[in-house]
């Protein structure tokens, strides 16, 4: 799914049940797998991000603060990497969520930009990222990452991506509530799918989407678990949540590079 936008060649056998993929080095298999290890770490970094904020009560800032210094640390093992490690890769995609969730919580609520203007100015800001990445390495692809700071770039992109997202999740479940707001991210990304399989739409531009897309995903599932009952959630606290997220990813490492001996890097 989407595997052109990081040039990936894919044979499916079995009725599509295995997968071999021939990628870059330092970037995952983009797999079926790869975007249910993708929800799962937005939706975890929404229930962490909101672990240190808010039931910690570190305040948004601080929370921002620590998230990012996290988030560059894990970059600079990554970028110092000659292969792809998944346990290093989902791990700043983990700490880029928890600090996207801060972030656009700092924004929105301790600035006051609100999430309209907020939306607005996260998405022109990724709009311009998007452009000069195209414009610097001729592609949107993330199989132009073959440098250190290509690599920075990337993940700068990602972490306003999940940001953009993350704004995106909390004003539909602001106007729609979390519940409806889970079905109708659900719809688009079906539809992304579909457009995917139908026509001939830009693979870089339905795969940006889908990942800005799979944000609002984690967003609304999140806050869905951990709200009280009286605000429309299941009032499962961000513990226990955040815990079984964690786990439910780890596994999914594991078995993934099980079966992908080849791509991990020592």
């Amino acid at each position: 799914m989407f595997t052109n936008c990081f040039s990936v060649r894919c044979e499916f056998q079995t009725a599509g049940l295995h997968v071999m993929n021939d990628t870059p080095h330092k970037v995952s298999p983009i797999t079926i797998a790869f975007w249910v290890m993708m929800i799962s770490a937005t939706t975890l970094g929404e229930t962490g991000g909101d672990l240190l904020s808010t039931t910690l009560n570190f305040g948004f800032g601080m929370s921002t603060v620590i998230f990012f210094g996290l988030f560059a640390f894990i970059l600079a093992v990554q970028t110092a990497l000659k292969a792809y490690s998944p346990f290093i890769f989902w791990t700043i995609l983990v700490a880029s969520n928890s600090t996207a969730t801060t972030l656009s919580d700092y924004f929105v609520h301790t600035v006051g930009l609100g999430y309209a203007k907020g939306l607005l100015v996260l998405a022109i800001a990724l709009a311009c990222l998007l452009a000069l990445w195209r414009f610097t390495f001729r592609s949107g692809s993330a199989a132009a990452i073959t440098k250190p700071k290509d690599e920075i770039f990337f993940w700068v992109t990602v972490l306003f991506a999940n940001t953009l997202g993350n704004d995106l999740g909390d004003l539909l479940s602001d106007r729609l509530g979390y519940q409806s707001s889970w079905l109708v991210v659900a719809a688009l990304l079906t539809a992304i799918l579909a457009f995917y399989r139908l026509t001939n739409i830009s693979r870089s531009v339905l795969f940006w989407l889908a990942f800005v897309l799979a944000r609002p995903m984690g967003t609304t599932l999140g806050t869905l678990l951990t709200k009280t009952n009286e605000n429309g959630g299941f009032d499962l606290g961000t513990v226990g949540p955040s815990f079984v997220l964690l786990c439910f990813l780890v596994g999914c490492i594991l078995m993934t590079r099980k079966y992908r001996p080849d791509a991990i890097g020592a």
